[in-house]
């Protein structure tokens, strides 16, 4: 389905700082790519308000990043603090249970501001940069709303990790309707140690084994993501060049003997 798009999924594992940073960037580099359509046509929503706020700090002035930043959640992205208040009749009332979806939704809406989160007037592009699952609520809305006539990319989105999406709808929107344009990430690495998994789109899904000497070498392609059995059919097999095999027993030598 046109209009829709996501680019972009370990001890040693990076701070959030650096993560956000990493995130900061990729958008920048989006924005950059989609000047042509003109800065105010433009919107980065990013999870808050700090997180916006940063990156107006660090793109001002800079007329290669030329866009509206905003943030999804309006508020800083503090923990809210709840309030205590009295009142006459219905004191005992119990509250309809909501579901995951309505929760997430009232959430978003009840941040102190004017309604629920809108994109604003006049957005062609609207990139949202590491949406969580309180993001995708209101994006799901969103592309409800504005239907083909704004692309919305998104980044670094990390859906896979997503466990609940809250509808069917919702799911079926973010795994079948959008098209993931960039990968590189890790493959199942219980199935495929050391590999890694490739797209740009058109093009097909690669997983790629990482020797110990040289770049990374494909030893699979795919239509659609691979599974992970179909991730450890490719990794077993794989054979091991004469030179690798060396290369590989020799580091091992030396690794025990540092042991």
């Amino acid at each position: 389905r046109g209009g829709r798009g996501r680019g972009g999924d370990d001890d040693g594992a990076p701070t959030k700082d650096q993560l956000d940073k990493s995130d900061r960037e990729l958008a920048r580099l989006f924005v950059e790519m989609f000047q042509p359509v003109g800065g105010s046509a433009i919107t980065v929503a990013f999870a808050n308000e700090n997180l916006a706020e940063a990156a107006r700090k660090r793109w001002k002035g800079d007329s290669s990043a030329a866009c509206r930043v905003v943030g999804v959640a309006r508020s800083k992205g503090g923990s809210k603090s709840g309030g205590m208040g009295m009142g006459m009749g219905g004191g005992n009332k119990k509250k309809r249970p909501k579901g995951f979806a309505a929760k997430m939704a009232a959430e978003l809406d009840d941040d102190g501001s004017s309604g629920p989160f809108a994109l604003p007037q006049g957005t062609e592009v609207a990139l949202f940069v590491s949406p969580g699952p309180k993001e995708l609520v209101a994006i799901e809305r969103i592309c409800n709303e504005v239907g083909m006539g704004t692309l919305v990319v998104l980044l670094n989105a990390r859906l896979s990790r997503v466990s609940n999406f809250g509808t069917d709808a919702a799911r079926s929107l973010f795994l079948e309707e959008f098209v993931p344009v960039f990968h590189l990430a890790a493959a199942p690495q219980e199935e495929a140690p050391g590999c890694l998994l490739h797209r740009s789109y058109p093009g097909k899904w690669a997983l790629a084994r990482k020797p110990k000497v040289g770049p990374p070498k494909t030893i699979g392609t795919y239509e659609g993501r691979p599974t992970g059995e179909e991730c450890k059919a490719a990794y077993d097999s794989v054979e091991l060049s004469d030179v690798e095999r060396g290369v590989e027993n020799a580091l091992e030598n030396v690794a025990g003997w540092l042991k």
